[in-house]
């Protein structure tokens, strides 16, 4: 004979655990398409843009408002043509921004640049072409690029600037690595904004792995040409 038993209450203030709860679930589903890139940002990542959208809306109508009420028509006409007209600068400033970290330089732009400047735009060219660049400026003590493509070549990049243009045949040994004996040695590619002298040309043509880039092929290079369209040794 089956014995009865009087069922066990569960004491007050005291939860059952729920097998299998929603919000570990969730939390781990949420988690799992942040790792896909499948889910939205969270509130505090998009607020602060919200918030800079809403003054750039408001701050442009009250200044309108307060013209029209100072000045009437002609003080709103005048407001909106300023509005509009630094809308077009701030657009064409935005483009001008975009276009040279996605590795395109104008001439203007790049006679602008310093030697750090110009260290920048070649490794944002680099990486437009789809080499991967480590920059060892830090560890050289002078300015200097390494990069690699997806056929396992390697360059080492370093910059001759306008101030050193005349100091003869001693950037040569300041510029060029010589601890990378092999075939894995990379290839040597100096940069300079200005014209190599014959001397130059003809060194660099015996070494068989120096790559010199002069203005005119800098110009090039940064308006959408390669390094093998520039002459890279293979």
């Amino acid at each position: 004979m089956t014995r009865w038993q009087r069922p066990q209450l569960p004491v007050r203030g005291q939860r059952r655990p729920v097998p299998g709860s929603r919000r570990p679930q969730r939390t781990q589903a949420v988690s799992e398409l942040r790792a896909q890139g499948l889910y939205g940002p969270e509130l505090r990542e998009v607020l602060p843009a919200f918030a800079g959208l809403g003054l750039a809306v408001l701050v442009p109508v009250c200044l309108l408002v307060w013209l029209q009420r100072t000045c009437g028509v002609l003080g709103l006409a005048l407001g909106v043509i300023l509005l509009a007209s630094g809308a077009v600068v701030a657009l064409r400033v935005r483009r001008a921004v975009v276009r040279r970290r996605g590795g395109r330089y104008t001439a203007a732009e790049l006679a602008r640049l310093d030697e750090r400047g110009l260290a920048e735009a070649a490794a944002r060219i680099l990486q437009r072409d789809g080499w991967r660049v480590v920059d060892l400026t830090l560890q050289q003590g002078r300015r200097r690029l390494h990069a690699r493509d997806r056929r396992g070549r390697q360059l080492d990049v370093a910059f001759r600037s306008e101030a050193t243009a005349g100091e003869g045949q001693n950037w040569r040994a300041a510029l060029v690595e010589r601890g990378r004996p092999g075939a894995d040695r990379p290839i040597q590619v100096i940069v300079h904004p200005g014209r190599f002298s014959r001397a130059d040309m003809l060194w660099a043509s015996r070494q068989g792995d120096v790559h010199l880039l002069n203005g005119r092929q800098l110009r090039r290079w940064a308006s959408g040409a390669s390094l093998d369209d520039l002459g890279l040794p293979r």
